[in-house]
């Protein structure tokens, strides 16, 4: 067994498209659409945005909208990707478990994330 695909639900599938394209330079699936979009690694694996109305942003550390799942990117310097990604739009948590480990961010969406000293 192979992981093909790990696929996000969203309001804007283009626009969450677009974000990760940008913070992670993968491209973008050639037949993306507003329903759904997608990111191609070179490896196969395709991160894909799918449109969910009344998509309810995960609440965290609060599980009130529990985040159900979440992406790890392991990056070279946290302070650099974090401002990078802050820049693109993706929001900090004021909860931050293990600031000189990991940074917790979200995207556009809502849904957390971490950037891990890679």
């Amino acid at each position: 067994m192979k992981l093909s695909a790990i696929t996000l639900d969203c309001p804007d599938p283009l626009a969450l498209a677009a974000f990760y394209q940008q913070a992670t330079g993968l491209e973008p699936h050639p037949k993306s659409d507003a329903d759904f979009a997608g990111l191609n690694r070179a490896d196969g694996l395709l991160i894909g945005f799918q449109r969910v109305d009344g998509h309810r942003a995960p609440s965290w550390p609060d599980q009130t909208v529990p985040q159900q799942m979440h992406l790890c990117f392991d990056v070279a310097d946290l302070d650099e990707a974090e401002a990078r990604l802050l820049e693109l739009g993706a929001g900090k948590p004021a909860h931050q478990p293990d600031e000189d480990r990991w940074r917790v961010l979200t995207d556009p969406a809502g849904h957390p994330f971490c950037l891990v000293r890679g």
